[in-house]
């Protein structure tokens, strides 16, 4: 398993149910949750903030 350099997201709580972010030399995103850090999900900086983008405009 790789060793990334995982940071926090700004808009996870403290404590539990934490967004963490890595990026590797190559471009590639990588997520996960903190309670199942072993699990990630990979994605480029494109297909995320067009994720992102979504998120904001979508009505909740």
């Amino acid at each position: 398993m790789h060793t990334y350099n995982w940071q926090k997201s700004t808009y996870s709580p403290d404590g539990s149910n934490c967004v963490y972010i890595a990026a590797t030399p190559d471009g590639t995103i990588h997520l996960r949750e903190s309670d199942e850090p072993d699990i990630t999900l990979t994605t480029t900086p494109d297909r995320l903030h067009a994720l992102i983008r979504t998120l904001k405009t979508t009505p909740r």
